[in-house]
This record gives C-alpha cells, structure tokens and sequence, in this order.
C-alpha cells in the first residue's frame, strides 16, 4: 500500500522554482522636463542690466549715490571750515599719548594720588622744563638785543652820519675795499634794512594779535590734552565699542601699539636730542666758544626735526667757529659730522628699533607731506602719523590672513569626500 502511494504521489507534476509567482514591474514615471522662466518670470536677468530694472529702482540708486557724494562732500567742507581746531586737536592727541605715561607712573607710584592731581604735576614738570630753557635762552637775547640797539644809537648819532661811520668802522677792520667794491649793494640793503624796520615797528599791533592767538591756541590745545589724559580709558573703551564684538580685540591692539609707537618716538627723539645738545655743549666748552650753552641748547632743539634738524645746528656752530677763529670751524665741521654719522648709524636705530618700523623713503616721503601740510609740526608729526597708517594697514591684513586661515579648514571639511 504504501509503494503504491509514493509511486502515485511521484507520478503528480512538480511546480518547477521558475514558474512561481513574480510580481510585474512597476512602470516609471518619468518627470515632465523642467521649462527654464521666461522673460516676464520675477527672477532679475542678470546680463539686461539697467534696462530691465524698473524706474523706481532706477530713481532710487541715483537719488542714495546723489545724497551720499553730497554727504561726503558736505563733511569735507565742514573739515576745511574747522581745520584749525582739527590741527589743534590732533596735535592735543599726540601730547595725551606722549604724557599718558608719565601720567599713569606717577599713579602706580604714589596710590593715593588721583589723575587730575597726577596730570597737574605732570604740566608742572613740563612747565619747569621750559623755563630752564627759556631761563638759557634770555639772557643771551637780551645781550644781544642790547647791542644791537647800542650799535644802532651810535651809528645814528655819529656827527658824520651812518654811511660813513660805517665805512669808517670797515676800514678799521681791513675790509675798507671789500665795502667800496659793494657800495652799491651795501647802499641798497641799509635802505631795504630800513624799510623792514619801519615796517616792523609799524605792525606792532599784528605782532600782538599774533602773539594773543598763540596764547589762546595753546591754551586751547593745553585743556584738549588735559580732558583726554582725564578720561582715555573711558573714550579709549567707547570708541572700541562703535566696532563689532568679534573685531574689538584687533581695534584695541592697533590703539595700543599706536600710543605706543608715538611716546616711543617722542622720548626717543627727545633722548636724543638731549645726547646732542650735552656732547655739543662739551665740544664747544673745549673749543673755548662762546655762549656755548645756549648755542648747544639752540642744536639740540634743531635736533629734534627729523633729517634736517642735525644739519642747520651742524652749520649754525661752523658759521659761529667761523667768526671766532678758522681753525675751530674746521674742527666744528669734523665735529659735526662725526656725530652725525654716529647718530644716524648708532643712535637713532638703537631708539628707534622698538617705536618706528619705517625705511628711508618712506620717512622722507612723510616729512615732506607733513612740511607742506603743517610747516614744522607738520614735519615732527610725520613719522609718528606714517608709523600708526602702517601699524593700521599691518594689523589689518594680518586679521584677514588669520580669518582665512581659519575659515579653510572648515570650508575643507564641510566638502563632500570622495568615493572609494
């Protein structure tokens, strides 16, 4: 029974694997093609330029570029309007910056004493340095003056008359043919000579006014030096705090390094200045020249104009060798410039080398500027201004590179990676 079912059950077909059941592909639907926007679509057409740009738009470019040029315009005629008090505060900000050390040390050293009482003292000490030097100074010109009012009374009185008193003095000095030879031109300059005088004396009042508004622009810039010594760090924080956050760091590191730059500067030109006048006061001490200290005080202020400072107190004391004995210009002239050269290769880049980071042309490029803009302030102010722009420019590309740099790997990363 059982081989008869197993013969049958083999005899039934078998279901082969490849006829199961499979369900049929599902047909793709493939995506309607997509149709680029038409002339009349919102999106702006880039190459149509102002011609595909409404009106309105039009309008309103130009009337925001009119209304900023006239803005710009506007500030610029304010600032010529107002230079003179620009002048006066600029020069204030390089008197804060050059006094805010002193300053601040006397407020480190003595605790108890408050800023307007530091900033008191600290006027007072500059105070006394300049009537020391006035002090130098005044009875030299008063000498002088003096004598030359003694030489004019005499001429003037002389009972053969100025011309030939004059004459008569020249000959006693052997330069009688000397002055027959020039008579003319000698004849021309006492009357240009006198015209100066009336002149002079004529603008008495001038004189006056002008010494008047010298006073008050010193007084001016004196208290615009006072109230920014007073509050520097609260003007210093608000002016950090116009920037945005992430760039405040950068804005308070250039202000730094820019009142540093200019006190280094400063103190470094007055060093030097200093060594100047005391090896010049020494020198001519030797030389038996005399007024030697006020001629070495004369040098050493020359000295502080920057290229041709040293140069005109270098001639100045040949030309008074000059009229003392020969031989003592000629060692004036080794002298002067011995020590220019030593100051120039020596001096100056050892001071130097921490303030200002300028090469030649470029300083001789911003004394030029600063002489045809402001005369001698204009040229004792240059280095400073030309070291700060680069102090600005530096630290400016220096966060840029740094930005970038940063930004790189990030960019890198975020980058889809290759297949393998």
């Amino acid at each position: 029974m059982s081989e008869k079912e197993d013969t049958q059950r083999n005899a039934q077909p078998q279901p082969h694997p490849e006829q199961q059941t499979v369900a049929p592909p599902q047909p793709q639907v493939e995506k309607p093609p997509t149709i680029p926007a038409g002339p009349n679509s919102s999106m702006p057409n880039q190459g149509a330029g102002w011609a595909s740009a409404p009106p309105s738009q039009v309008v309103r470019t130009v009337a925001i570029a009119l209304l900023t040029t006239a803005a710009v315009l506007g500030a610029l005629f304010l600032l010529w309007q107002v230079r003179t008090f620009v002048g006066w505060f600029v020069i204030a900000l390089f008197l804060a910056a050059v006094l805010n050390p002193a300053v601040n040390w006397l407020q480190r050293r003595h605790r108890l004493l408050k800023r307007p009482l530091a900033i008191a003292l600290t006027y007072l000490g500059v105070l006394v340095v300049l009537l020391l030097v006035v002090g130098i100074f005044v009875p030299l010109l008063v000498d002088q003056i003096n004598g030359f009012i003694k030489f004019v009374t005499t001429a003037a009185n002389a009972p053969e008359g100025p011309t030939e008193y004059l004459k008569g003095l020249a000959k006693d000095s052997g330069l009688g043919g000397l002055v027959q030879r020039f008579a003319d031109q000698i004849d021309e300059l006492r009357k240009q000579l006198g015209a100066l005088l009336r002149g002079l004396f004529s603008s008495t009042g001038q004189i006056a006014v002008g010494a008047a508004g010298f006073l008050a622009a010193l007084a001016t810039v004196l208290t615009l030096t006072f109230f920014l010594l007073l509050g520097s760090e609260r003007y210093v924080n608000t002016g950090v705090g116009l920037f945005a956050e992430r760039h405040q760091p950068l804005v308070r590191r250039i202000l730094g390094q820019a009142a540093g730059a200019v006190s280094g500067y400063v103190s470094g030109n007055l060093a030097i200045s200093v060594i100047c006048g005391v090896t010049t006061f020494v020198v001519l001490l030797i030389l038996g020249i005399p007024y030697a200290a006020p001629l070495a005080l004369l040098v050493a202020v020359l000295d502080l104009i920057p290229l041709v400072g040293a140069t005109l107190g270098g001639a100045l004391l040949v030309i008074v060798g000059l009229f003392v004995e020969p031989w003592k210009a000629v060692v004036l002239l080794i002298f002067v410039l011995v020590y220019q050269q030593v100051e120039s290769n020596f001096l100056q880049p050892m001071v130097y080398s921490q303030a200002v980071q300028l090469n030649g042309l470029v300083i001789l490029i911003a004394l030029l500027v600063g002489g045809q803009l402001l005369g001698i302030p204009g040229a004792l102010l240059a280095i400073p201004v030309a070291e700060i722009i680069r102090i600005l420019v530096t630290e400016i590309l220096a966060y840029r590179r740094s930005r970038q740099a940063a930004s790189g790997p990030a960019v890198a990363s975020s980058s889809p990676g290759t297949s393998e």
